[in-house]
């Protein structure tokens, strides 16, 4: 049996290799023919096979930990289109190699949503690499040779989804902007992009060296994109004074506790 199981991982079929003790028990106690056994086999590597996939998709994405969409509060934003949230979970955008802007002061809850889309297209058999815009750019800036900044100008052109978390924190130099331009510019009408920023399309002059720049960079983003702008109060300034008035509500509680 160890030989057996051995040319079976050998041919790849990890699955069935792990799994054989237990199918050959049931073949004999159900009297499985060679159909059912065949059938058996390919069931359990298409299983693991899906799984195994997924874990690589999962770790290539680098989305790290995140809340899903079932803890987002929709009654918090001021302003925000649910059912055009709901039909980019959908990730019905992708077909049509439509970019998504997420557009939103700091705290509103942009990166989780960007997240959540990043999921489930993920889930979908989807390419997806989730990083900073700074991340990027560095990642860009890095390289040492003509050649080398050429093949990873590809890679980010020609990942199944890619989203650029935090676009406009940072103020970007003529060679940034440059990179960021040659990564947009490659990805137009060929594969979807998402972007997540604190900044209005009219405000990107301010981090990019100059209007001519800026301006170029929004046609190609927008031209075939869904915008879903957030407006109200930052989540994490909510908790912060929540966590604050907690600790008050404590210490006050405990002072009336020794005077008694």
């Amino acid at each position: 049996m160890s030989d057996v199981r051995a040319r079976l991982r050998a041919l790849g079929l990890l699955a069935t290799s792990a799994s054989l003790d237990d199918l050959v028990a049931q073949a004999t106690k159900k009297r499985w023919g060679p159909t059912e056994i065949f059938e058996y086999a390919a069931d359990l590597e298409e299983k693991d096979r899906a799984r195994r996939g997924l874990e690589r998709r999962t770790r290539l994405a680098r989305m790290e930990k995140f809340k899903p969409m079932a803890d987002f509060d929709w009654n918090w934003p001021t302003a925000i289109d649910r059912p055009l949230v709901d039909s980019l979970l959908s990730l019905d955008f992708l077909e049509a190699a439509r970019n998504v802007v997420l557009v939103a002061p700091g705290g509103l809850g942009k990166t989780m949503i960007a997240k959540n889309i990043a999921h489930q297209a993920v889930l979908a058999g989807r390419s997806v690499l989730f990083l900073s815009a700074a991340q990027m750019l560095l990642d860009l800036g890095g390289q040492e040779s003509t050649r080398a900044l050429e093949r990873r100008l590809h890679y980010y052109a020609k990942v199944g989804l890619l989203v650029l978390d935090e676009l406009g924190f940072l103020a970007f130099d003529n060679r940034n902007a440059d990179l960021i331009f040659q990564v947009v510019s490659r990805r137009y009408e060929k594969k979807s992009l998402v972007l997540t920023t604190n900044l209005a399309f009219a405000e990107w002059h301010t981090v990019f060296p100059s209007a001519t720049c800026a301006t170029a960079l929004v046609e190609r983003v927008v031209h075939h994109a869904d915008i879903v702008k957030i407006d109200g109060e930052s989540y994490r300034l909510r908790e912060s004074k929540r966590d604050a008035d907690s600790r008050d509500a404590s210490r006050r509680d405990g002072k009336k506790s020794t005077e008694s």
